[in-house]
């Protein structure tokens, strides 16, 4: 995958998405990330990019031209989704990040101030994303964090091939714990059935212990998770289905029974 980052402070980028599983990624070629600036596309003398709104309010918004120009370079011969970092976009979610793996390029631009003008995310804006319902300075932290989270879904990109689906929110809960050695710490010890061998036994403990945890921080996400019968059992959704009677064995006819039943021959 390609991404291109749209931004005033480009620098930011590299010391942290170069690092890490995404630094990995870009060593072995699964992703490349350029960031590219802004600044260097506006044609005001003093190299600003922002202007006071029109109607009035405090802050400054971004102009229109210098969005404009960076936007046409970095498209040319780079067909892309072009995605803003915005409060007023969609949240993000497990299930978002997943279908933007899918692409093979990707372009965001970072609001900054108080935002973009409007007539360039018009222009050139595929899709708004937010990462929360709080502001932020600007958008280069938010884009960290998208990138972050579907680089994680790209094949070759994790190591283990297991680790993206039993992550938070992967199936709609919360994680459950996690342990590591000693077994024992400062008179804290790790669950029994951890210890145990028990594979069955420890997928159970997991799936109780990440629906614990949802029902009493989450609430509001299990009425979306993908819950099995056996869930709604635990939690006390439904009531569990009657047992079946066990059938009783019939028992072994003695050896020769049926030859000692034979009527006697005339």
């Amino acid at each position: 995958m390609r991404i291109k980052i749209l931004t005033l402070f480009p620098e930011m980028f590299m010391p942290v998405l170069g690092r890490s599983i995404t630094g990995r990624a870009i060593e072995r070629g699964i992703l490349a990330i350029e960031p590219i600036d802004i600044r260097a596309y506006t044609k005001n003398k003093h190299n600003r990019c922002d202007d006071y709104p029109y109607g009035g309010g405090a802050g400054m918004v971004m102009t229109p031209q210098p969005v404009y120009d960076c936007f046409r370079a970095a498209t040319k011969d780079f067909p892309a989704r072009r995605i803003l970092l915005s409060p007023r976009g969609k949240t993000l979610t497990q299930q978002r990040a997943r279908e933007l793996a899918q692409e093979e390029n990707l372009i965001f631009l970072c609001g900054h101030y108080e935002g973009v003008d409007q007539r360039a995310v018009d222009e050139w804006i595929d899709e708004e994303i937010s990462i929360g319902d709080y502001v932020l300075t600007g958008g280069e932290l938010a884009a960290m964090v998208v990138i972050d989270c579907l680089s994680r879904h790209i094949p070759g990109v994790l190591g283990s091939g297991e680790s993206a689906q039993e992550e938070s929110f992967s199936d709609g809960l919360l994680e459950y714990p996690q342990y590591t050695r000693p077994a024992l710490y400062e008179g804290r010890a790790v669950p029994e059935v951890l210890l145990s061998g028990h594979d069955a036994n420890i997928r159970t403990w997991r799936r109780e212990r990440s629906l614990d945890i949802t029902r009493e921080r989450r609430p509001e996400l299990l009425e979306k998770a993908e819950l099995t019968l056996e869930d709604r059992v635990y939690l006390g959704l439904e009531e569990p289905p009657p047992k079946r009677p066990r059938r009783r064995k019939k028992k072994a006819e003695a050896p020769g029974q049926d030859a000692q039943n034979l009527p006697e021959s005339p």
